[in-house]
């Protein structure tokens, strides 16, 4: 099974919150009230976003953390790296040398495949996407496999 780390699902309740009001900057201590989220975890997350400039922060008085862009370009892909590193299904989906098997390996170009519908699907999802009301979203897409091969010229 794939699965997220928790870290990663409290960073898109955080991101979810802040883009409701995509302009305004909030506190730790606001954002860990109003998601629930207990305010040692909101402040770890809110450091690994500013670190991959996903939010921006502001010192200060009137200061606190916003979004470092509007919501329809911040991807689910970009929230996941933050948090998580490289989106990759295998390990030799991002690199062959952590892989003992990959010199008689025949299928890790198909785990390559795999990995990329993965994240071009990431991609495809915006934070705008994510606070919509579920009846909202567009119905199931499918990507057949074979349009991910080269085209022949």
């Amino acid at each position: 099974m794939l699965r997220l780390s928790k870290l990663t699902d409290y960073a898109t309740v955080i991101l979810s919150f802040m883009a409701k009001k995509s302009e305004q900057f909030f506190t730790a201590v606001e954002i860990a009230e109003s998601t629930g989220i207990h305010l040692p975890t909101v402040s770890k997350v809110l450091k690994l976003l500013v670190r991959a400039r996903v939010l921006k922060s502001l010192r200060g008085a009137r200061g606190g953390y916003c979004l470092a862009e509007v919501p329809e370009k911040i991807t689910v892909a970009e929230v996941i790296k933050a948090l998580e590193g490289p989106i990759a299904i295998t390990e030799c989906s991002i690199s062959e040398q952590s892989c003992e098997q990959s010199p008689g390996c025949d299928i890790r170009g198909n785990w390559g495949l795999i990995n990329r519908v993965i994240h071009d699907a990431l991609e495809s999802v915006t934070l705008a996407d994510m606070i919509r009301p579920t009846d909202k979203l567009q119905q199931e897409i499918t990507i057949p496999v074979a349009s991910l091969y080269a085209k022949p010229v």
